[in-house]
């Protein structure tokens, strides 16, 4: 059931976007929109986990330089049938951790130095296994394809009050509608975001 939740707030998300492609172009915008969402989501495919990972000022440790974080990454990665990711820590003391890439094969568990301040074995295992159903289930590929599409459509919202707004009605949404479409398209689209990330979030926590 979360997955066809999913697949239907995706298919939602990319629908909004074609859609505010058509309102500003015609047909050739909503085929411009598909073009844009594509090498959007083929970019972020090759290079979102590096990109995060450098936001976020995180750093590679392995065995020897933090033994018991990468140990007890490859206990859990072991057990779920998964191979052995990537491990990375970040210099934050607020207690946080997220998981990258986009695929098993491909995948990095990032985690701060507050969180492994604040909790003990049992506590931070729970933690990093949440993280490996994401990856598990593929979410840290999916929530990257929605944020890019996402992002798109507000850049197209913001392309529609400079582009859409000197076309007449039947044409284009016109001064009132570029203005409303500037607005409503972000917010629709992070709504769907937000919804298809607390579905992963229950199908993760579901393993």
């Amino acid at each position: 059931m979360n997955y066809l939740r999913t697949a239907i707030l995706l298919a939602g998300l990319t629908a909004l976007f074609m859609g505010v492609g058509y309102l500003i172009g015609g047909a050739a915008g909503a085929t411009i929109a598909l073009l844009i969402a594509a090498a959007t989501n083929l970019f972020a495919y090759w290079n979102s986990d590096r990109m995060v990972l450098s936001m976020y000022g995180a750093h590679e440790v392995d065995a020897r330089s933090a033994p018991e974080l990468v140990s007890l990454v490859a206990t859990l990665a072991g057990r779920a049938g998964l191979p052995m990711p990537r491990v990375f820590l970040m210099d934050n003391p607020q207690p946080n951790a997220f998981a990258t890439g986009r695929n098993p094969e491909n995948a990095a568990v990032a985690v701060t130095t507050g969180l492994m301040q604040s909790l003990n074995r049992e506590e931070l295992a729970g933690v990093i296994a949440h993280e490996l159903a994401h990856i598990k289930n593929h979410d840290t590929l999916l929530m990257t394809i929605t944020a890019s599409i996402a992002g798109a459509i507000s850049m197209l919202g913001q392309f529609g009050m400079f582009f859409g707004g000197n076309r007449d009605n039947n044409h284009g949404p016109g001064i009132i509608g570029s203005i409303a479409m500037m607005i409503l398209a972000p917010l629709g689209a992070m709504l769907v975001q937000m919804a298809i990330s607390r579905t992963r979030e229950y199908a993760a926590d579901d393993l």
